[in-house]
């Protein structure tokens, strides 16, 4: 489904009529309304959309699920991917725009100190053989038709090595405005051979008994046929500076060398609708830090055989901090469950682990937990010199991870809350 049947939806939409000049209006609306989404008809004469998916529990009700049930719909749909639909007439292939110009377009300067307009919500779907990679990148407007795109040395990145050594180019497309049947699978860290539109497909049957439809574009690239925007390219033998940049945290990301690509045509729907996502915004936590849940929740679930759920917290950026609650059979359970937190998302540095009566998407609840359960001198785990995030401006190569117990001590008594 596209992201505008979505928005109609919305009864806290904020639409903003009258023209939008100014890139910094639309950061102040978003950043000053943290969790409200907003529509702006006529920014430079685009329609752009913020704050989308700013709360998880849009999220969930876009995908009619509960925050809880959905964890476990990811988790299913990473283990066992479906195939998807083709469909030869998309929605996003109505329009085509042949002469490219980037400077001319609803990609935004977010902050003052950016190295240049940043496509932010932009997911690259990249084929090589047999392989097929979907993942987020944020990519930096150079000129008319190009961009630096950050690539971590994950499998995006060896994929354009890899290119490259052949003497070829790296064939990419770059999807904007989409649902997230497809927005959370492709932040998920899955293993090299695994198809993340083919996650995709699974989440999407799983949840609203509907397929993801994707499509086919001129260089043979298979593609969400529902995207508002589809940008056709390249990522070529080149590199160029890209940054600095808002990141995660809030703080600035370091100026680095990073791959260059060359978009050839734009796809798009009618009267399309450009997804802007707020650096260091909610939005931004959520996409990197709920695919990231299912991970760490299998993970401790090989260690404890009830684990009620997992939780990367907005405090902590949906990515350095986060909340398990599991059922002890044992005493040490905690303690293996935040070894093994940890192990299913190295750049998390701390983690509580509570019981199943906390609510683990309530702040309060979980430090009502640390307030009554939990002792320093005994709760704490600390792992020196760990690898963590290079997102966190405080490491300095290394990390020190901490695990805080949060459970109460089995056959323990005056822990539990009162009940009327």
């Amino acid at each position: 489904m596209a992201m505008r049947r979505y928005l109609e939806h919305f009864e806290d939409l904020q639409v903003v009529e009258e023209p939008v000049e100014d890139d910094s209006f639309i950061t102040k609306k978003l950043r000053e309304n943290p969790t409200t989404p907003f529509l702006f008809e006529d920014f430079n004469g685009f329609r752009v959309a913020g704050n989308v998916w700013a709360t998880r529990e849009r999220i969930a009700r876009a995908l009619d699920q509960t925050p809880e049930d959905l964890l476990l719909k990811m988790l299913d749909a990473m283990k066992n991917p479906a195939d998807f639909d083709v469909i030869e007439e998309a929605p996003v292939l109505k329009n085509v725009v042949e002469d490219v110009n980037l400077t001319e377009s609803p990609i935004t300067k977010w902050y003052p100190k950016d190295g240049g307009r940043y496509v932010t919500s932009g997911v690259v779907v990249a084929e090589l053989g047999e392989k097929r990679n979907m993942s987020f990148h944020r990519m930096m407007v150079l000129d008319e038709t190009r961009l630096a795109a950050r690539v971590v040395p994950r499998h995006l990145y060896a994929m354009w090595k890899e290119a490259i050594e052949r003497g070829e180019e790296l064939k990419i497309a770059v999807a904007i405005g989409l649902c997230p049947s497809i927005l959370l699978p492709a932040g998920m860290s899955v293993s090299y051979e695994t198809d993340e539109l083919r996650i995709a497909a699974a989440l999407r049957l799983a949840t609203l008994g509907e397929n993801i439809g994707a499509t086919n574009i001129k260089s043979g690239l298979t593609v969400p046929g529902y995207a508002e925007y589809i940008l056709e390219g390249r990522m070529i033998d080149e590199t160029a500076k890209e940054g600095p940049f808002v990141d995660i945290t809030g703080t600035y990301d370091i100026v680095r060398d990073e791959p260059v690509v060359v978009i050839d045509r734009i796809y798009h729907m009618d009267d399309p609708i450009f997804h802007a996502l707020l650096p260091g915004g909610r939005e931004h936590y959520l996409f990197m830090g709920m695919p990231r849940e299912p991970q760490i929740y299998d993970s401790v679930k090989k260690v404890v055989p009830k684990v009620g759920g997992v939780r990367l917290t907005e405090g902590g950026c949906c990515w350095l901090h986060g909340v398990v609650s599991i059922e002890k059979q044992v005493e040490g359970d905690q303690k293996n469950a935040m070894m093994a937190a940890f192990a299913g998302h190295p750049s998390m540095k701390r983690v509580v682990v509570v019981d199943t009566d906390i609510d683990i998407y309530d702040d309060r609840d979980v430090e009502w937990a640390l307030a009554t359960r939990f002792q320093a001198d005994r709760g704490m785990l600390k792992v020196k010199g760990a690898r963590g995030s290079s997102l966190d401006p405080s490491a300095e190569g290394t990390t020190t991870k901490l695990g805080l117990d949060a459970t109460k001590p089995l056959g323990g008594e005056g822990f539990d809350k009162a009940s009327p």
